[in-house]
């Protein structure tokens, strides 16, 4: 069938599973947004008061659904307020895809009216962005841009359409979505090797991320903690995953972590990093950073291996797959001395909020929402103080 541009962009959105799209409206996508009032039973459209709030709410539903955030803005102004949104997806991992408007392609390169290269300056914080010339290569564009952004490390893609191609009408069929194949293929010798380390390890501690949560492993890695009971400490983006109530559960780790976990990832013999960076937040001084411990760091992404940390030990996989292949291979064990360690560091060290009828303390007041709220909300924040609070004492 023949269809405009925009309407190709609709149909390509509604075949990729895509309910709702986050956007504020300018000369540029004016036939987008045309198209997608005719199509609003199909498609969802959120207006925000400005394009930093539509990228940050599409960056919190894929957050919230599992499903990858979609954002539209215009030309301009309108793609370059994007920026903060699509860089926070960036920094930590979350997929969407971000469709921004130019001017028309005669005018592209002249300096013309609410003219930017935004391509150029989303380039260091995309995995990969398109100009769409031509109206023919919309449709495929639009699909590669979803594989990409949910294939091995999730991130953001942008797609640049000119005015003239939202406009310009070509055949269009379309395709059922491609289910992106996931899995890593990990050697049975590799996974022995790494599992025998564990298995003698006398104060483990498992160090993991963000990407215990987005390859949905958390069921996994409590299995592992409990079959070698090893505690496990974690960063912000996997807050939430393990139950406060569980004797294995350290708590958040680095700078704005607790005491006790900092003190325990320094004092172990065995640091097995999932789905986690050593960011600077976590790692402060990487001189010193578990000196005594054997490294061991599995993430998705072959880049992020020996790039802050340097490790004993790496395999490249999703959380999920590493976690489900080395389960056989860990063997039932205990550390009481180490567990007994831990608890008088968690006594000694780790700081206790205030209790008091008379004050209000940060603590208390999130602890409070925390409770009122219960175990399955889901809490957002701004950046800053409140945020570490929230961190440490929700849940």
């Amino acid at each position: 069938m023949k269809c405009n541009g925009s309407q190709i962009l609709i149909e390509v959105l509604i075949e990729q599973g895509v309910d709702t799209i986050f956007g504020y409206p300018g000369g540029a996508v004016l036939n987008i947004y045309d198209a997608l009032y005719l199509n609003s039973d199909r498609i969802r459209h959120v207006l925000t008061a400005h394009e930093q709030g539509a990228s940050h709410a599409a960056d919190g539903y894929a957050r919230a659904t599992g499903k990858t955030g979609v954002v539209l803005a215009t030309s301009g102004p309108g793609a370059t307020n994007l920026v903060t949104g699509i860089a926070t997806a960036y920094m930590d991992s979350v997929p969407m895809v971000a469709i921004t408007g130019n001017v028309g392609t005669s005018l592209i390169g002249k300096d013309s009216f609410q003219e930017v290269y935004i391509a150029g300056i989303t380039m260091p914080i995309t995995k990969h962005n398109f100009v769409v010339r031509h109206v023919e290569e919309l449709a495929d564009v639009l699909r590669d841009a979803f594989r990409i952004a949910n294939t091995g490390r999730p991130g953001p893609v942008l797609v640049d359409i000119p005015k003239d191609v939202t406009a310009a009408v070509c055949e269009f069929q379309n395709k059922p979505k491609i289910e992106i194949d996931q899995s890593f293929d990990l050697r049975e010798t590799d996974l022995r090797r790494i599992a025998d380390v564990i298995n003698k390890a006398e104060r483990p501690v498992i160090y993991f991320g963000g990407g215990i949560v987005s390859s949905g492993a958390a069921e996994d890695l409590q299995r592992l903690m409990k079959k070698a009971e090893i505690p496990a400490t974690y960063t912000i983006m996997a807050a939430g995953t393990l139950s406060p109530d569980d004797p294995l559960n350290l708590g958040m780790v680095g700078m704005h972590g607790k005491v006790s976990a900092g003190r325990a990832v320094d004092r172990s013999d065995v640091l097995l990093s999932i789905g986690a960076r050593f960011s600077d937040r976590v790692a402060t001084d990487t001189n010193r950073f578990a000196p005594d411990a054997r490294i061991i760091h599995i993430d998705i992404d072959a880049a992020e291996i020996n790039k802050n940390i340097m490790t004993d030990d790496s395999l490249v996989s999703d959380a999920k797959t590493f976690l489900q292949g080395i389960l056989p291979y860990i063997k039932e064990a205990r550390h009481a001395d180490w567990m007994t360690k831990i608890t008088d560091w968690r006594q000694r060290l780790d700081y206790r909020p205030k209790d008091s009828e008379s004050r209000l303390h940060p603590e208390r007041v999130i602890k409070i929402i925390s409770e009122v709220a219960g175990p399955n909300a889901i809490l957002a924040t701004d950046v800053g103080q409140h945020q570490m609070w929230a961190a440490q004492y929700c849940g």
